[in-house]
């Protein structure tokens, strides 16, 4: 499949990150309880049969000296993400993933998870029903699984303790940095919001960064010049190129790429090799050995193509795209086609390959 994309405009917010304005990833270490049966083997994860001790100390159980080997219980690393701006009180989306040998976690509660940022300190508790994924089902003589049973999210799973120390009304300069680094889009954001704001406050610091000078936005605060900012609209601009996915079989072209007149001649070729050895045995009471001859048949098949076929010199998407599908070849060997026209300096695009 051959399709392409066309420029058009877009928000600001769609293009550029806010620098100091993301997200903090958190993690934490927990139980699960509550599996029917498909939990983790304690002779296979004592971690599992520590924390459980751990949890149930803390509660006042004393088990030192137990032999309890449940298998409605889990290991499980509990991941999330703390939105910039997040307040105590607020609530967030939890992952939460199997790492024993628990065959699924469905309809597991994971107790009380404290979760930690890359500083040590904690942001968030979690605690919740999770919601798996997937579903497994075992018997003596098969077994069926469908989707990730180990892995599953509890939403709004966890409640935010501590805030990120962070005080945007104090900021007088703010970065933008392009997802996709580009000179010429980077001058076009900085040209569009200088329209918006009527006066000089961005300006283009290279191909991936613009600062703006929000003390000068003539607003109540950095917040409203950020809302007035984030939704022009600019059009980017973007390398020519050509990304193939060998596996599907799909190829994606960018509306600037550009082939040079060149010549293209493809053949299907079929080569089988057969084997059929014969077996030789000496006549009865006759001295000798049975041997195998070998005996291999070759045959080399070549369907005929399309011939040498001229695809001209595109100027835009539209021709390139008529000039290959006139060759009449499926999108596999389209895929082949175009690494021999870059190979030969005819394709003028970055050509990508997953």
């Amino acid at each position: 499949m051959v399709t392409a994309a066309h420029g058009q405009s877009i928000r600001i917010k769609d293009l550029v990150e806010f620098d100091g304005v993301r997200g903090n990833d958190l993690v934490g270490y927990g139980l699960v309880v509550g599996l029917d049966g498909t939990g983790d083997g304690l002779r296979n994860a004592p971690y599992t049969e520590e924390i459980m001790t751990n949890i149930l100390e803390r509660l006042g159980v004393n088990v030192t000296g137990e032999q309890f080997r449940p298998r409605n219980v889990a290991s499980v690393i509990v991941t999330a993400s703390l939105p910039a701006f997040s307040r105590s009180g607020g609530r967030i989306d939890v992952t939460v993933s199997a790492i024993g040998d628990a065959d699924s976690l469905l309809g597991g509660t994971l107790v009380m998870t404290p979760l930690t940022a890359a500083d040590g300190e904690i942001y968030a508790v979690a605690q919740g029903t999770i919601v798996a994924g997937g579903i497994a089902a075992r018997g003596d003589g098969a077994e069926v699984v469908q989707g990730v049973p180990t892995s599953g999210v509890i939403p709004a799973g966890a409640r935010v303790e501590r805030e990120v120390d962070f005080d945007f009304s104090q900021m007088t300069q703010i970065r933008l940095a392009l997802r996709e680094p580009d000179f010429t889009t980077a001058s076009r954001v900085e040209q569009a919001i200088n329209r918006r704001m009527g006066r000089g406050v961005a300006l283009m610091l290279d191909a991936g960064t613009i600062l703006l000078d929000l003390s000068h936005a003539g607003q109540r605060s950095p917040a409203h010049a950020i809302s007035r900012i984030e939704n022009v609209t600019v059009e980017p601009q973007q390398k020519a190129r050509v990304v193939v996915d060998q596996a599907s079989g799909t190829i994606v072209m960018g509306d600037d790429v550009r082939i040079s007149q060149v010549a293209v001649s493809q053949n299907n070729l079929t080569l089988r090799i057969q084997e059929a050895p014969i077996v030789v045995q000496p006549n009865p009471f006759a001295t000798g050995q049975t041997v195998v001859v070998p005996r291999t048949a070759v045959d080399v098949e070549e369907e005929e193509g399309p011939g040498l076929a001229l695809v001209s010199g595109g100027t835009s998407l539209s021709d390139v795209i008529a000039g290959l599908n006139a060759l009449g070849v499926s999108a596999r060997d389209m895929i082949d086609i175009l690494k021999s026209i870059k190979a030969a300096g005819a394709l003028h695009a970055e050509f990508v390959v997953r």
